[in-house]
């Protein structure tokens, strides 16, 4: 036999074991086939409550979104299909119920579609629909039998918890006494919470300052408990003019406050990364961003020190895991913006997935804590307990999806 046809036959031996070998993986990928949405809805759930703890700030009601496959998965969201945010070059699309004649159409897009398909759903327009790219997330895990966080490539098993409070009444909280906001923030503390955020909207900052000082002096400093700040600027007549917030930043800075979120316009890129560069305070932000190009303008020019994605308003988990990708190459923390009850859901798990240092559980209702508010949600759980917290960290559930022992039948018990 000539060297040709040596290496001729040796080549067609090596094609026919190469053939036999991967016959069982062609044959298993024959066998998968795509698991396909059948039907996708949107309904409220009402549990029942006391007027008095209503009033109290007991939360009671949740707006689920629920995603069932062929099989008869079904996944879920609470919260809200979707939600406006902030566009680079222009604004979010609004809330649900201005959006609600869209929901047809994206609903009619995904029926049908392939449920892992995920990023193909996002270009027919699941960005502008958090929750139902939740509800799909948490189908896929339980179709998987894994937890959203380990199917994202996350091993993370707990995370520090901050809460942030909102006292009910005027907005800018000037309705609080300040020795009242010290001992809800003391509360917390020996609750095992990590930190402490809360709003500053008073019409004079050295006010806020006063009580950050006093929880603070209550509470310790960072980093052993972290007390934090919050404008949310997007909120008419509460964005400082850069003199204002430098002013405050450094007054914050001085009496000990870990961030300062959201001093600025969320179109006003360098104001807040000017700022960052001048104080020691972090300067933080992006909750109310939607998809990817306005966190890549706040990381190219430096805006925060921190990038805040909220799930809802990103577009998704996949699209949260990208942000912190993003960030991770410019070296920048991400902790993602939270939520309450049964909402977080989702939020732990993505979160969990890049290791985020922190997560937060929001809107506490003083003199609530959370676990006090959220109660009604056991109604809907087997196990009777939304979420479990060892040493001020929330364990990350490690069942299928989201992880939540839900009861089908309470659900539709409940259902509005």
């Amino acid at each position: 036999m000539n060297r040709r046809d040596f290496l001729v036959s040796t080549g067609v031996a090596a094609a026919c074991a190469t053939q036999t070998e991967l016959a069982p993986v062609k044959a298993l990928a024959a066998d998968v086939k795509p698991v396909r949405i059948r039907t996708i809805e949107t309904f409220n759930i009402e549990i029942p409550a006391t007027a008095t703890e209503v009033d109290a700030g007991v939360m009671n009601r949740a707006a689920v979104t629920r995603v069932v496959t062929e099989s008869g998965i079904r996944g879920y969201s609470f919260g809200g299909a979707g939600d406006g945010g902030y566009r680079s070059g222009g604004r979010g699309s609004g809330s649900p119920s201005a959006r609600a004649g869209n929901f047809t159409q994206i609903r009619d897009a995904l029926v049908g579609a392939d449920l892992f398909a995920v990023e193909e759903h996002l270009k027919k327009g699941l960005l502008d629909w958090g929750g139902i790219e939740e509800a799909i997330w948490d189908a896929i895990g339980k179709v998987a039998g894994q937890p959203i966080c380990r199917l994202l490539g996350g091993s993370k098993t707990s995370i520090p918890v901050y809460i942030t409070a909102v006292w009910r009444g005027p907005m800018d909280q000037s309705q609080v006494p300040i020795k009242d906001q010290a001992a809800y923030a003391r509360r917390l503390k020996e609750a095992g919470f990590t930190g402490f955020k809360m709003r500053i909207f008073r019409p004079n900052f050295m006010d806020d300052v006063e009580s950050c000082a006093g929880v603070i002096a209550a509470c310790g400093p960072a980093p052993g408990f972290k007390t934090m700040v919050d404008r949310t600027a997007h909120i008419p007549g509460k964005v400082w003019d850069y003199a204002t917030a430098e002013a405050a930043a450094q007054a914050l800075q001085k009496v000990g406050v870990y961030w300062l979120e959201e001093p600025f316009a969320r179109d006003d890129f360098e104001s807040a990364a000017r700022l960052a560069r001048e104080v020691d305070i972090l300067i933080t932000g992006g909750e109310g961003f939607r998809g990817l190009d306005a966190f890549k303008e706040a990381l190219v020019h430096g805006t925060y020190d921190i990038l805040q994605p909220d799930l809802r308003n990103v577009g998704g988990l996949l699209t949260t895991r990208k942000v912190a990708a993003m960030c991770e190459a410019f070296h920048k923390p991400c902790i993602g913006h939270g939520s309450y009850g049964l909402s977080v859901a989702g939020r732990v798990q993505v979160h969990a997935a890049w290791g985020a240092p922190l997560e937060e559980f929001a809107l506490a209702t003083p003199p609530l804590l959370p676990q006090e508010q959220w109660a009604p949600a056991s109604k809907i759980l087997k196990s009777k307990e939304l979420f479990t917290f060892r040493n001020g960290e929330v364990q990350v559930p490690q069942g299928p999806g989201l992880g939540l022992d839900l009861d089908e039948e309470a659900i539709e018990h409940y259902k509005v």
